[in-house]
């Protein structure tokens, strides 16, 4: 089904939210939203009570929508260290990243950056993560199975410099500013929603990111049955997962349970995150992807 966003609120008898595009990026990320995210926000009611994102990744949908009442919570404690540093203390944010920065360009970019991954693989943490979804190789942070070390190499990029980085935090403290940082798993998310929140979810996507970040110990099955429970107290749910990839020559199969979600909806991401990375330099025509957008409501 597509229809164009301003029918929308024709078309379904609701209203929904009316976002303009939003692309200034804070954080790298697989999966991430941020050139459509606008687009996944025009299916939001407009009564949202309170906007909650239990997959926060790099946030690209909460900061496009900037609601005034918000919970963006990850299971991952290095990452959400950031999302909360962004709030508390914005300035150690920059720093963190500048730090950092110094030490690539000081040491050299590929020494600079094994440095740095070395660092965060031997201890897990906020600042060293920053930087490194920010100068890793085609921003696709991947972490191993067994340990949760991260394998990208350094990127043939140019990060972007502080000075940048701090005007992107400033913006992104303001769009955000609504918002509260938690850490805690999807299921406990989801279970403090109330009627007439709005939970957007963006998990780990079945078909394409079993080996990236929580893709091998994600629950689809969990997942579904923390949907409708949230569907049986009056909470709306949005959920993006696996749609078509191979330019819509191939439908990812998936378990749906019958009648949990109200509508679908298929959006062009365009080529494929993940492709990029693995077939560099490699034109990428039959690898369009399209994401699924169900609906509770």
């Amino acid at each position: 089904m597509k229809v164009k966003e301003d029918t929308l609120d024709l078309f379904y008898g609701m209203e929904f939210q009316h976002v303009p595009p939003f692309r200034t990026q804070l954080l790298k990320w697989i999966g991430n939203k941020q050139r459509f995210a606008h687009k996944i926000a025009s299916y939001f009611p407009k009564d949202i009570r309170t906007y909650r994102e239990p997959f926060l990744g790099s946030g690209a949908v909460l900061a496009a929508l900037q609601p005034p009442n918000a919970v963006g919570s990850d299971i991952f404690g290095p990452l959400m260290e950031i999302w909360r540093c962004l709030h508390e203390s914005s300035e150690k944010l920059t720093d963190w990243y500048r730090t950092r920065y110094v030490e690539f360009i000081t040491v050299g970019k590929t020494e600079g950056y094994e440095r740095i991954r070395a660092r965060y693989n031997a201890n897990p943490n906020g600042p060293d993560l920053l930087f490194i979804c920010r100068s890793c190789y085609g921003g696709v942070v991947r972490f191993r199975k067994s340990d949760g070390y991260i394998s990208t190499p350094c990127g043939i990029h140019d990060p972007i410099n502080p000075k940048s980085f701090a005007q992107r935090v400033q913006i992104w403290r303001r769009r955000t500013g609504g918002a509260n940082f938690r850490q805690m798993d999807f299921e406990e998310a989801m279970s403090l929603a109330h009627e007439k929140d709005l939970v957007y979810c963006d998990p780990p996507y079945v078909c394409s990111q079993t080996i990236l970040y929580q893709g091998q110990g994600f629950s689809l099955e969990r997942l579904m049955q923390a949907i409708a429970d949230c569907k049986k107290r009056g909470v709306r749910v949005a959920l993006s997962i696996d749609g078509k990839k191979k330019s819509g020559r191939v439908d990812c199969e998936l378990e749906i349970p019958d009648g949990l979600f109200e509508r679908e909806v298929f959006l062009d991401c365009g080529r494929s995150m993940l492709r990029r990375f693995q077939r560099e330099g490699e034109s990428l025509e039959d690898e369009i992807v399209h994401d699924r957008l169900l609906l509770t409501y």
